[in-house]
């Protein structure tokens, strides 16, 4: 079987930093896939085809990039490292009619950064791809798997390689003890459908920690009225996940109290309609936040949300 990404062996990703004078970069988290059959399973695990628009996130050396223009309509790839462009200026070349490079922080890409891609025609009618499939920087993974789905609308799904643990929180249940205020933001956003696991010795250098593959998709969230909750509704309910998540071993209660109080004027104003809070919600504040299921903080930040409308006085608003 011939190999989906001629780099997906430590001979040959040596052999590209070497032609380039370069070397992995701990600071950054390089750490090169170098195992054809992982890059089989994440194409196929993200289902992409020729109709797909695809925004990659750290490309490194094109390893997972290739697949991806083998299969896929178009990819725009985010790289911050400025040594790289080069390397994938050559190793993509056969490809770079249908390849775009944005040599920025993922973290600052904005919708407009996209359209000057020239991706506007071929994507969403927003101009953004509707794809997310990526190995990522681990240490700004789980930050730009929420951001992308919050900032992108068009985003229907996210396939991407984290560390092991962050896959973990992405797709904790409520009562275990990877659920925190995270879990619920994601959740808010997109549901996890798919996974497989990948070992250290599958990357040059072999990275010191395990890692996941995992595919999220995008989720349409009702009320208990069946009313679809959109992006104020969902903001509302995360604000509500960081407040009862402030302080884990508390009482819902105390640990909302204690972030409250913590916002400054506009948030001690909310400190004693807390306990209307929760009684519009139908929420014992005698419970803990992890013990809470998202529909359950969809129902505090819809409180939140009628409280603010009775009393235009409470402000606080984000998170």
């Amino acid at each position: 079987m011939d190999r989906l990404s001629p780099l997906s062996t430590p001979a040959a990703t040596r052999a590209v930093l070497e032609a380039h004078g370069l070397q992995a970069k701990y600071s950054l988290g390089q750490n090169f896939l170098v195992n054809d059959d992982i890059l089989r399973k994440i194409i196929d695990l993200a289902e992409v085809d020729d109709q797909d628009v695809i925004l990659e996130v750290g490309p490194g050396l094109g390893t997972l990039t290739i697949p991806l223009l083998k299969h896929a309509k178009q990819v725009v790839s985010v790289e911050r490292d400025p040594d790289l462009p080069a390397v994938l200026a050559d190793t993509l070349a056969p490809w770079s009619d249908h390849f775009q490079l944005l040599p920025m922080d993922a973290l600052a890409v904005r919708a407009t950064d996209l359209e000057a891609c020239g991706l506007a025609p071929l994507a969403a009618e927003d101009g953004t791809p509707h794809k997310l499939v990526a190995n990522l920087p681990y240490a700004v993974a789980a930050t730009v798997v929420l951001d992308y789905f919050e900032r992108f609308p068009s985003l229907t799904s996210a396939t991407v390689m984290v560390q092991k643990e962050v896959a973990d929180r992405m797709a904790a249940a409520p009562g275990t003890k990877n659920y925190g205020a995270y879990t619920v933001k994601l959740a808010l956003q997109a549901t996890p459908v798919g996974r497989f696991s990948v070992g250290p010795g599958n990357f040059y250098p072999p990275p010191r920690v395990e890692s996941a593959v995992i595919r999220l998709d995008r989720r349409t969230l009702e009320d208990d009225a069946g009313e679809a909750v959109g992006p104020e509704l969902r903001a509302r309910a995360a604000l509500m996940a960081d407040a009862a998540f402030a302080s884990r071993r508390k009482t819902l209660a105390n640990s909302c109290k204690t972030y409250f109080q913590g916002r400054g004027p506009a948030g001690v104003a909310w400190v004693p309609r807390l306990a209307e809070l929760f009684e519009r919600a139908s929420i014992d504040p005698r419970r803990r936040g992890e013990t809470l299921t998202l529909d359950e903080f969809v129902a505090l930040g819809k409180a939140f949300e009628d409280l603010q409308q009775d009393d235009p006085s409470l402000e606080l608003s984000g998170r």
